[in-house]
């Protein structure tokens, strides 16, 4: 939770600073008081981010942030704000996987990957989880990516290629690529792969481990396993 809160102070912290550069950048026509109500409003509105984000209090700093933010896209509109004027664009960071039976390990997962930046993941197709796993996940990719989409780390979830892997990650263009640790692709393998497809510069990392711990299963496999042992009598190689 603490980690959570930090990520919101840090995002308060530059939305604000965005936006008092921004307030540089006017130009405002002489003696037009409509203007000057529009800009001694969206000054309230910071005040007011930062008033709340001294008091620990960064979610309703966004609010404000976001409310000064609405009326300087209004000048822009206007012509009084610099055009060139943008809030600054956070890491666009990527994951991929099945994510069938969803567990804490995935949540896990796509938290400490959120903490990079805006969080994208790319939900494996039906077919694809076929060919690599040797059977059909219990959950039909539709649902997968309606569970996904649902977590609040996530900020978009899209299906991936049934052909072409690598495609969605090239529409996406992420700035980070995370994989998580039973992935077989290799950190340098993939960067050389996304750099022939003309991402350059892309950072990919890989997460070291899963959580462990017999109480809470951490693969969609063991739980597969535990429901049969309990309830069939049975087991299955997965």
């Amino acid at each position: 939770m603490e980690a959570d809160v930090g990520k919101l102070e840090e995002r308060a912290s530059r939305y604000i600073a965005g936006l008092k550069a921004a307030l540089r950048n006017l130009a405002v026509p002489e003696g037009n008081l409509n203007y000057q109500a529009l800009i001694e409003a969206v000054r309230r509105y910071l005040e007011d981010a930062e008033y709340y984000l001294g008091k620990g209090d960064p979610a309703t700093a966004l609010v404000a942030s976001s409310y000064a933010e609405g009326l300087l896209d209004s000048l822009k509109y206007l012509g009084v704000l610099e055009p060139s004027w943008s809030m600054p664009r956070q890491r666009r960071v990527l994951v991929a996987g099945t994510f069938d039976l969803l567990h804490p390990g995935h949540i896990y997962f796509l938290r400490e990957a959120s903490r990079l930046g805006e969080l994208y993941v790319i939900i494996a197709r039906d077919r694809n989880v076929r060919r690599s796993k040797g059977r059909s996940p219990i959950f039909p990719e539709n649902c997968r990516l309606e569970l996904v989409s649902a977590i609040r780390y996530v900020r978009k979830a899209v299906l991936g290629g049934e052909e072409d892997l690598l495609k969605r990650v090239v529409e996406l263009r992420p700035d980070i690529v995370v994989l998580g640790p039973d992935q077989p692709y290799k950190p340098g393998e993939l960067k050389r792969k996304l750099e022939q497809r003309g991402l350059r510069g892309v950072e990919v990392l890989k997460l070291p481990a899963r959580i462990m711990g017999e109480e809470c299963p951490t693969s969609s496999s063991s739980i597969i396993k535990a429901v049969l042992r309990r309830f069939c009598g049975c087991s299955e190689k997965t």
